[in-house]
């Protein structure tokens, strides 16, 4: 199975969209609605604010399902230091490049912020898909 990913350009800054990594927090359309509706279609309008504006409101997304590339180029910005934060009845949030080996030996390169499950619910393990909040899950 492919990952689906939607690319959204303006002025060669590209958000780019990874539905299957989506964990629907909503704080993209909370802090910025006139870019990110999803209610429209298409549901990402980069001429809905400056791309400051943009930049800024995609690196607060949780999942790192949105994320920016710029100038054309097919890296994602990432940070440069990482970091792994234990969010409280959630997941483990690593804040930067990495690469993630599964069982089966396959390997996948993450950038920006990726999400670990550690409530053990997950449908998509390794990673977070929010289940800890529909089993309460405490740690």
């Amino acid at each position: 199975m492919s990952e689906i990913v939607k690319r959204y350009t303006r002025e060669g800054v590209t958000v780019v969209w990874k539905p299957d990594v989506c964990i629907h927090s909503t704080i993209c359309f909370k802090g910025l609605p006139r870019v990110f509706n999803p209610n429209k279609r298409p549901w990402i309008n980069m001429d809905g604010s400056e791309l400051e504006k943009i930049k800024q409101q995609v690196a607060n997304c949780p999942s790192g399902a949105i994320s920016i590339e710029s100038n054309q180029e097919t890296s994602v910005e990432t940070a440069s230091n990482n970091l792994v934060e234990v969010i409280l009845n959630g997941p483990l949030c690593v804040h930067g490049s990495l690469k993630v080996k599964h069982a089966d030996g396959t390997e996948e390169e993450k950038s920006t912020k990726t999400f670990f499950c550690r409530c053990g619910q997950s449908s998509r393990k390794p990673y977070c898909d929010g289940a800890h909040k529909k089993v309460d899950f405490v740690g």
